[in-house]
């Protein structure tokens, strides 16, 4: 692929806005367990949020192109490949030119020294950047334009010897640069000529207004400093590398990715990085991601144990009860939590950014944390489940907690809800929650014998059985010949898919069957599922506008299948859909199916859990797994 020096983000009023920003696929991810950047191919860091994935961004050009990003490249035109490090998530990014070839390396680090299950503790919110010469020299380019709070803030940035650092806004960065470098207009630049075997490191810190000393790692020892970074990504590896399927390398990365996604200090699991990568290029359809979902909790859970171990599933455990057993309300359960167990996740919108593409609005904090779901007790029993032989004996608070949600699921599963896709229209009966509640009931009556005197099995059973009976009477349509997204209807939707995926019905039952290809044949573009149908006047959500495939749902079109015994049918689609990652391997959580253009926030950690279980189901479906 070739490059320009012009072409990556071309200075204002060269080029109409919507240039202005690069593909959602263009990006890699950066991370060190307790946030994440991205960086493009060519070489520009578009997106960072410091100290946190939920913190505000210093570095957010992916959303506006004056709200900061750093960038170094050649000053010409170049061509670009790149790669993660084996076993790692640093990026190396060759640029090749007429007079020669350098390599950019990227990392964000962790503490130094540290090595498997301790990545992410203490780390020291540093960006380190290093680029060698491979042949011939190069002129480079440096850019380095700092915008705390997702750009609002233009900082002042103060030169000194060996970089500069930054003040004003909700923190401050400091920059030791291995090259000379000018300060201007609160921007950092420099030009320089790098030649073959030549090495030149740059590191960026940030630190809280309140902290004096902010010190960042010295330019000469950031190549050595990455080098750590990658061996602590291996070792971590090393002892996670458990799956041996056929999948093997795609599962790893995604395990890999997951792992990248954890804020190390609490064990939560962000659903992306990223806020307000829209659903639909100019749609409304822009959320902030960068929260932990109890709906994603057990399908996570699994995917951990399948492609990593033990310890990454015992934090994410422990968060998730923890945060959900301090209850904001009483008999509610929230649907997601901040990463530091929050509730409190209220929205707002940034009227000073335009928005990827000029998708506004663009939103920190998310509306949907005060919805009403009643799929999250489902998810939320059905992990502790999961995880039951990992519990030993249950403290009578636990015991508590778990008769408590299974009491809430069946004196509330009657009630309309905003459903798993948080549809901001009407509350209905959506028949995903109706299951969710009877996953709910279904987990608490298996786990009744460890209840002790909190124990109401017959109670359970027979709200299950309730449930069960409902969804058969009013979740079926006869017009679509398969389960409705809500009683009473005939409209499909994507989350029927979870039926036979948490045991509800065999995906050989002769209705569910119905419902799988009735989902393939009506609900999907080029062989990728929608959630639903998104025409005025069908699947109202309160929204405008179409969006794109969901990835999430057609990994559970690969499970279906793979369950059902059309083994071909989910190899061909799951390898049609890991396709369409991006050349790093990152999914985001939409795809244009004609374009083959992922949509959304980038990468989704429900997209790459999605490819670990579908690999294990097509795994057990042929007989290579129990």
């Amino acid at each position: 692929m070739t490059e320009t020096s012009l072409l990556p983000h071309a200075p204002p009023g060269a080029a109409r806005a919507t240039d202005m920003f690069r593909p959602i696929a263009e990006y890699g991810l950066l991370a060190d367990c307790n946030t994440a950047a991205l960086v493009d191919r060519s070489g520009s860091i578009d997106w960072l949020c410091l100290p946190r994935y939920d913190s505000d961004a210093v570095f957010s050009r992916l959303l506006g192109p004056e709200a900061g990003h750093w960038y170094i490249r050649p000053a010409g035109a170049f061509e670009v490949e790149r790669r993660y490090l084996p076993g790692t998530l640093v990026i190396e990014t060759t640029f090749k030119t007429s007079t020669g070839a350098v390599r950019l390396y990227d990392a964000l680090a962790f503490a130094d020294g540290q090595r498997s299950h301790d990545l992410g503790f203490d780390v020291p919110h540093e960006l380190l950047r290093s680029v060698e010469g491979v042949s011939g020299s190069i002129e480079l380019e440096l850019e380095l334009a700092p915008r705390p709070e997702y750009g609002l803030v233009k900082p002042l940035f103060r030169l000194e010897d060996g970089g500069g650092r930054t003040f004003g806004g909700s923190g401050r960065v400091a920059v030791r640069a291995g090259v000379p470098v000018e300060i201007e207009d609160s921007t950092m630049r420099a030009s320089f000529i790098l030649r073959e075997g030549e090495t030149v490191g740059f590191s960026l810190r940030w630190a809280p207004p309140e902290e004096r000393s902010l010190e960042p790692l010295p330019a000469e020892q950031v190549p050595a400093r990455i080098l750590d970074v990658a061996e602590g990504w291996r070792s971590w590896e090393a002892e996670h590398d458990i799956y041996e399927g056929p999948h093997r390398e795609l599962v790893r990365f995604s395990s890999r990715v997951l792992k990248g996604l954890t804020y190390r200090p609490t064990g939560a699991v962000v659903a992306a990085p990223t806020t307000s990568l829209p659903e639909t290029v100019g749609g409304e359809r822009n959320w902030d991601y960068r929260f932990a979902w109890i709906r994603d909790a057990s399908l996570t859970l699994e995917a951990l144990y399948v492609g990593a171990c033990s310890d990454e599933a015992s934090e994410f455990v422990s968060f998730m009860t923890s945060a959900a057993g301090g209850r904001a309300r009483e008999g509610s359960l929230q649907i997601m939590y901040g990463i530091d167990g929050r509730h409190d996740l209220s929205e707002r919108q940034l009227a000073h950014l335009p928005g990827w593409r000029n998708s506004a609005p663009v939103r920190v904090g998310n509306g949907a944390w005060n919805q009403v779901q009643l799929d999250v007790y489902g998810e939320l029993l059905n992990s502790l489940y999961l995880y039951r032989d990992k519990l030993g004996d249950l403290h009578m608070e636990i015991q508590a907690f778990i008769a408590d949600l299974a009491d809430t699921a069946a004196r509330r599963w009657r009630e309309k809800d905003s459903g798993i896709w948080e549809m901001r229209g009407e509350p209905r009966h959506h028949l995903s929650s109706k299951v969710m509640c009877w996953v709910a009931l279904d987990r608490a009556v298996k786990l009744a014998p460890s209840l002790g005197n909190y124990a109401k099995e017959d109670e359970w059973s027979a709200a299950r059985d309730e449930i069960r009976a409902a969804i058969e009477e009013r979740g079926w349509s006869e017009a679509a010949q398969a389960y409705a997204q809500s009683f009473d209807s005939d409209e499909l939707d994507g989350a029927a898919l979870l039926m036979p995926i948490m045991g509800f019905l065999p995906a050989t039952d002769e209705r569910m069957r119905s419902t799988i290809e009735a989902i393939a044949r009506e609900l999907t573009q080029d062989g990728m599922v929608l959630r639903y149908r998104n025409e005025e006047g069908l699947n109202a959500d309160g929204l405008s506008g179409e969006e794109g495939t969901f990835v999430i749902c057609t990994w559970w079109l690969v499970s279906c299948l793979a369950q059902a015994g059309e083994v071909e049918r989910a190899e061909e689609l799951f390898e049609q859909l890991a396709g369409f990652a991006n050349d790093l391997g990152l999914i985001g959580e939409e795809v244009d199916a004609q374009s083959g253009e992922q949509l959304g926030n980038f990468p989704q950690a429900y997209s790459h859990i999605g490819l670990i279980n579908a690999a294990y189901e097509i795994d057990k479906a042929r007989g290579a797994v129990a």
